[in-house]
């Protein structure tokens, strides 16, 4: 037996969605934080032995360059490794962050399994499910994650109400159309 529709969204829809969502995501989520986590660990095993490797040089043997240039060398070389350090980190930072971009956005592509959507069909109020239907554009292809995310953002937003308004406003055209 379905429950009672309301007109306006509430937090069981949010509750729902955020619910169903984290089930259909969790593996994608996982995997993006084991990623961060293990380059990380490798990054700082790598830094300190990148550092360790820049300390330890020694110019004092290079007699090509004089004294003064080998003094120059030996007071700004942390600094130098400082930037490649830094230089490095932003590097691999931002690669790390375009992995777990791609991984989120492959998760939103995956398909709705049958009984999340059947639970949606189920639980979701009235306006919830409008916004869903509005949210899932290509209707030729199965409802997917991304779709759920959308109208989880969209009935934050406010769009069960602009899609009220919006039927109001085309039915009293419409009134207006075949008065004349």
């Amino acid at each position: 037996m379905k429950p009672e529709r309301n007109e306006s969204p509430g937090r069981r829809d949010h509750a729902l969605l955020r619910k169903i969502l984290l089930k259909l995501t969790a593996t994608s989520r996982i995997l993006s934080a084991t990623l961060v986590v293990v380059v990380a660990l490798i990054w700082y095993d790598a830094l300190n032995r990148l550092l360790a490797f820049g300390n330890g040089i020694d110019y004092a043997g290079n007699r090509i360059v004089g004294a003064e240039a080998t003094a120059l060398l030996q007071r700004y070389n942390p600094y130098f490794w400082g930037a490649l350090v830094t230089l490095c980190s932003l590097l691999l930072a931002y690669l790390t962050w375009l992995a777990v971009r791609a991984i989120l956005a492959r998760a939103r592509l995956r398909p709705v399994d049958p009984g999340s959507f059947q639970q949606l069909a189920d639980q979701l109020s009235g306006a919830a499910l409008d916004v869903l239907l509005w949210a899932w554009q290509t209707r030729d292809e199965p409802l997917r994650v991304g779709d759920l995310m959308t109208t989880r953002d969209e009935l934050s937003a406010g769009r069960a109400g602009r899609l009220h308004r919006a039927a109001e406003q085309l039915a009293i055209l419409e009134n207006a159309r075949q008065r004349q």
